[in-house]
């Protein structure tokens, strides 16, 4: 797609839905980027072009809840032998008909590389999510086994707190059972997007995973290996600017948040305004990703804003 495409389409974006909206005892949940409408014994998931940053809603990115949307039914469907997912039908460029479940107040990370948050907690001497890594370790560097860092599932405008293993059984968010077959499937998922991603030349570097239970069964749910829940590199130039020292090349986000903390932003305080041309960008890292994931052109639906919103709360009656 070209950048001229998505200057033209910078205005129009999915909010999420208005109140006013919304068909008359319409159960909706708003999450930072997701509207989560309940169908009674499913759910409509629908992926709006909210973007969030230090745990805050900021903007809207053209066309980035349909790349979110189609990102995490592809990667549903190339795991779905590993564990099963919620997935009944995608019905629209953003949205998907889902299963109704018990969520797990857990977000599973699982990082492959020290980097990130995780790389700041080591330079302060602390253990991440209880893990004290051994000392020499420099930034960027490959752990030798993916490394389960779990947070706490916190609501909107609240911080995810790191938690180790031993406080999620100790204070009874999940039993040791439970826990021993999600950190296996949270480390097989990893490994399945690991394999395909080199077969693109990427690395997945780190990801975060949610999991629900649904009739007794363990699945894997929200979304999966998106810009917004991974961090990717560029295969190619990973060891040659390791043993610079240097950043990696990288195609999750990080470029709003660098943005954000240039101007003093980091979470606390009033946010910048994003204008225009900065939207663009980031929406166009996003198709790129979706493009250099899949290996598959990102075509758009076509499907106007106005019309995609009637034919969702179609779906609610």
């Amino acid at each position: 797609m070209k950048r001229s495409e998505i200057e033209r389409h910078v205005a129009s974006t999915f909010p999420g839905f208005a109140d006013k909206d919304l068909p008359a005892g319409t159960r909706l949940a708003r999450g930072k980027v997701r509207d989560i409408v309940d169908l009674g014994d499913r759910l409509l998931i629908v992926t709006t072009d909210r973007i969030s940053a230090f745990d805050r809603v900021l903007a809207e990115i053209p066309f980035k809840g349909e790349v979110l949307n189609r990102l995490s039914a592809y990667w549903f469907e190339e795991t779905e032998d590993i564990l099963a997912n919620h997935v009944i039908e995608t019905v629209g460029a953003r949205s998907m008909i889902v299963r109704k479940g018990q969520v797990i107040p857990i977000e599973v990370v699982v990082r492959g590389y020290l980097t990130g948050s995780a790389w700041r907690d080591y330079q302060s001497g602390r253990p991440i999510s209880g893990v004290k890594l051994p000392p020499g370790m420099k930034l960027n560097q490959r752990f030798a086994e993916p490394l389960l860092t779990p947070s706490t599932k916190e609501e909107q405008g609240k911080h995810d707190e790191p938690i180790s293993v031993d406080e999620i059984v100790a204070r009874g968010r999940v039993s040791a059972d439970l826990w021993r077959k999600i950190d296996r499937a949270a480390k097989a998922l990893f490994q399945r997007g690991t394999e395909l991603s080199a077969r693109r030349n990427l690395i997945l570097v780190d990801t975060k995973y949610e999991f629900a239970l649904i009739e007794g069964e363990l699945v894997v749910v929200d979304e999966m290996h998106t810009p917004d829940s991974s961090r990717y590199w560029y295969a190619e130039s990973y060891e040659e600017l390791f043993a610079a020292g240097e950043d990696q090349r990288k195609i999750d986000k990080e470029y709003l948040r660098q943005w954000l903390m240039e101007r003093g932003f980091s979470g606390n305080g009033e946010p910048p305004a994003i204008p225009d041309d900065v939207r663009a960008e980031v929406a166009w890292r996003y198709i790129q990703a979706f493009e250099l994931i899949t290996g598959a052109p990102f075509v758009p639906s076509g499907a106007d804003v106005g019309t995609e919103k009637r034919q969702l709360l179609a779906r609610m009656v």
